[in-house]
């Protein structure tokens, strides 16, 4: 089974329950509210795998305009349904082919979600045409005990643990990054430590 596959099956919404969440997950995510917070107001904002919408339609009173995009569906429909006003579009597309046309302030990726796609390289080409400014947040080896606990309270226990990924019995695979592995795939880029238990990747 295809990270796709599992996507497809809803886990989306059971792993973003707080009642799923380990401690150091709920305190990654809000992070990650609190820094696109600071980065968005005014702007244009694409976000790449915007899984529901979460980000932009709570963010959605700082931004000039912006446009997620998730290859799921379902997940696009959802984020439509919960979105009001007309400062936000969802696009159902390939993170490898973005069906945009103009140049966005900003580009997000963001709660690991590059960490589950296949074609890595592709996203940040296309993220780089396509933002002035990009932003990556993903999980770090620290974060290995956290997400075993996580995965585990939404129904997918890990049954395979590498020095990049994670692999459930559900079939999700997540990677995890070292500061060397992320500057090998991203290149150029600030990288920071983030939250005890990730990165940001600013490129």
């Amino acid at each position: 089974m295809s990270n796709d596959d599992v996507y497809a099956s809803g886990l989306l919404t059971r792993a973003l329950d707080p009642a799923t969440q380990p401690l150091a997950i709920r305190e990654f995510m809000q992070a990650e509210i609190d820094l696109l917070r600071s980065l968005v107001r005014g702007v244009t904002w694409l976000d790449v795998g915007c899984g529901t919408g979460r980000h932009l339609v709570m963010l959605s009173d700082s931004v000039r305009f912006g446009v997620g995009l998730d290859y799921e569906h379902a997940y696009v429909a959802e984020a439509r349904r919960r979105s009001t006003g007309t400062r936000l579009q969802f696009v159902t597309g390939d993170a490898t082919r973005l069906p945009v046309s103009t140049t966005f302030d900003i580009g997000t990726c963001m709660t690991n979600t590059w960490g589950t796609m296949s074609d890595k390289p592709a996203v940040l080409r296309e993220m780089r045409s396509s933002a002035r400014r990009r932003i990556l947040s993903v999980f770090s080896v620290e974060s290995i005990p956290a997400r075993r606990e996580w995965y585990r309270g939404f129904g997918h226990p890990v049954i395979e643990e590498t020095g990049e990924c994670l692999v459930t019995e559900g079939g999700l695979r997540s990677e995890h990054f070292t500061e060397a592995r992320l500057r090998a795939l991203v290149g150029d880029a600030g990288i920071r430590r983030f939250a005890g238990i990730g990165y940001i990747v600013d490129f």
